[in-house]
């Protein structure tokens, strides 16, 4: 072996040479290092409004929504459009549920008619006020769908009971049911954090997150609304800031729920569950990174993957919530995902952000 100071056929190095030689050898290394370890990458909204809803449709489509008014959307997965729907200046849109690039439904969540439902069908040119909730009392909460037909809407108690709506129609018209066994504990309320306290999943499956009471509590229909069964589970309560904040469900059996204290976003402790029964009974588990979790979504493509985020940050399983690794600490409210490898979150002051993480089914690459 040679000198390790020399190069075969040229002369020696000098000291300044290798001094430079070396500082450009650690400047690629930490750019490397940098580059391998940015988990999500900060794109334009176009927007300082609090966002909460997100929709994902595909690698190219998505909406998202947030306070005043305010909807986004992109149509080739790169750059968004931020726009006002038009008298909802003073609106949260707190949920958003497209359907294409053209079709979306938004959800106002707020006290009484500040609870509130607009659709386009022309991709946010125009939109239309379908529903306002008329009791004063009321507040929705989120809203999903089954199919491009039916779907669910859920808000806070009214005279003791969890409001109940469906839809037929895509959205078009909505019905309150007349639910049986949605009955809520004293302070029991649900959080319109992130449009991810009700989950669907199958043809007729639902589930409810709830908290600010006794025990948080997770609330299981199989047949689209008309009856459930509430479960405790492990995530502490107890106080009005705490409790199960979000629910995602795999399948029909296997579940998880997110939550935690939003006023104490790095508090250490448990800060999720796991179902292994359709939700009538939970599992503790600590999602990576600690702290508030405001939503948990599955992860298209990936049968067992989940990803959860919240302002303490963003984690992600591979083993349907048993074990969590730290994704990032950048404070987000909601996350949506089309594949294992393509996803957006949403959350403060505009903030808009596009995974550039690992695969989430466990292959290598992206």
């Amino acid at each position: 072996m040679g000198d390790h100071s020399t190069i075969r056929g040229s002369a020696p190095m000098s000291l300044s040479a290798r001094a430079l030689f070396i500082a450009a050898l650690l400047v690629s290394s930490m750019a490397c290092a940098s580059s391998s370890s940015q988990r999500w990458q900060t794109v334009p909204s176009g927007t300082v409004a609090e966002l909460r809803g997100l929709s994902v449709v595909s690698d190219t489509v998505a909406w998202a929504s947030g306070a005043k008014g305010t909807v986004l959307r992109t149509v080739d997965g790169k750059t968004w459009q931020a726009m006002q729907v038009p008298d909802a200046d003073k609106i949260d849109f707190r949920d958003i549920h497209a359907f294409d690039a053209k079709t979306a439904i938004v959800m106002g969540a707020g006290p009484g008619a500040a609870s509130r439902i607009y659709r386009t069908v022309d991709g946010g040119a125009s939109w239309q006020l379908i529903v306002t909730n008329a009791l004063a009392e009321g507040f929705w909460d989120a809203m999903a769908f089954w199919d491009k037909d039916n779907g669910i809407l859920f808000g806070d108690p009214v005279k003791g009971s969890f409001q109940v709506y469906t839809t037929r129609d895509g959205g078009s018209s909505w019905q309150e049911v007349a639910a049986k066994g949605i009955e809520a504990m004293p302070n029991e309320g649900a959080f319109a954090a992130s449009g991810t306290c009700l989950t669907v999943a199958g043809a007729s499956d639902a589930w409810i997150a709830t908290g600010g009471s006794a025990s948080a509590r997770v609330f299981h229909s199989a047949d689209r609304g008309q009856t459930w069964r509430a479960a405790s589970t492990p995530i502490p309560a107890g106080a009005p800031a705490r409790g199960v904040f979000s629910v995602a469900f795999l399948n029909s059996k296997e579940g998880f729920a997110a939550g935690g204290d939003y006023k104490e976003t790095r508090m250490a402790g448990i800060n999720g569950a796991f179902s292994a029964d359709g939700g009538a009974s939970w599992t503790p588990v600590e999602v990576a990174p600690s702290g508030y979790m405001s939503v948990v979504v599955p992860v298209p493509g990936a049968p067992r993957a989940l990803v959860a985020a919240g302002l303490a940050g963003s984690g992600y399983s591979r083993d349907g919530g048993r074990n969590w690794v730290e994704l990032d600490k950048t404070p987000m409210n909601t996350v949506g995902f089309s594949s294992p490898t393509q996803g957006w979150a949403v959350g403060p002051k505009g903030l808009l952000m596009q995974y550039t993480g690992p695969s989430l089914d466990g292959q290598q690459g992206k």
